[in-house]
């Protein structure tokens, strides 16, 4: 039976699952996602699945082909690069922009930070990367400037298949949350300089370690760039 939900909360509940099923790598990049199918696995009728899907590829994280249909967006090295190169452009403004957080709020991050430290010992993925989320925009929603928040959310979304990789590994799990520490005790000392570089070394390490992981995906680029350290 399928599940029972409104229609709008049967959508938002299609787009968590199907959103968590590529962050987990159930669903690969590239990989086609036919809507019988999915509805099927997650027992709700096609209708929210199809708006689903809809929703995910407005948002570049599928990709659609007429008389083809959904596939999970795959992104080349230069592609990941670009992405990273946007990111790290964006984000020194906002970061720049940034009042002093209070001391209610640096606790917050520091909350979350425990919490991705917990997720990290038990190598709950899912977890992990909802809670890196929520600790980068927490800092960046601060800012003010809502319109390039919303870019950097589009640009995450958009490489969160890529970065869960990263997840994968016992010893990346540990330098975020340090690193993530680091970029606290910066904002309690008020030093956006110190964020700004943090936050840049703490951001270069995933292109680099996903050029590793996948060093055949690249097109050759029409010219050299400078690899993207953001």
């Amino acid at each position: 039976m399928a599940k029972s939900m409104s229609g709008a909360g049967s959508v938002r509940w299609a787009v968590a699952r199907i959103r968590e099923m590529i962050t987990v790598m159930e669903l690969l990049p590239g990989q086609q996602i036919r809507q019988e199918d999915m509805a099927s696995r997650l027992n709700v009728s096609r209708a929210p699945v199809r708006e689903a899907l809809g929703i995910l590829q407005s948002e570049g994280v599928l990709d659609y082909q007429r008389n083809v249909g959904y596939s999970v967006k795959r992104l080349t090295v230069q592609d990941l690069e670009q992405a990273y190169l946007m990111r790290r452009v964006l984000e020194r403004e906002v970061i720049n922009a940034l009042p002093d957080l209070t001391d209610a709020q640096l606790d917050e991050l520091e909350k979350i930070n425990d919490q991705i430290k917990q997720a990290g010992d038990a190598a709950d993925v899912l977890t992990i990367q909802r809670l890196n989320n929520d600790f980068h925009f927490f800092i960046f929603r601060t800012s003010g400037l809502d319109l390039i928040v919303d870019e950097l959310r589009r640009i995450w979304s958009l490489t969160e298949a890529y970065r869960s990789v990263y997840l994968y590994e016992a010893d990346a799990r540990e330098r975020i949350v340090h690193e993530h520490a680091a970029i606290v005790e910066a904002l309690r000392d008020g030093d956006r300089s110190a964020v700004v570089d943090l936050s840049d070394q703490h951001r270069s390490r995933v292109p680099s370690r996903l050029a590793a992981v996948f060093p055949g995906d690249r097109r050759p680029p029409a010219r050299q760039h400078p690899p993207a350290t953001g």
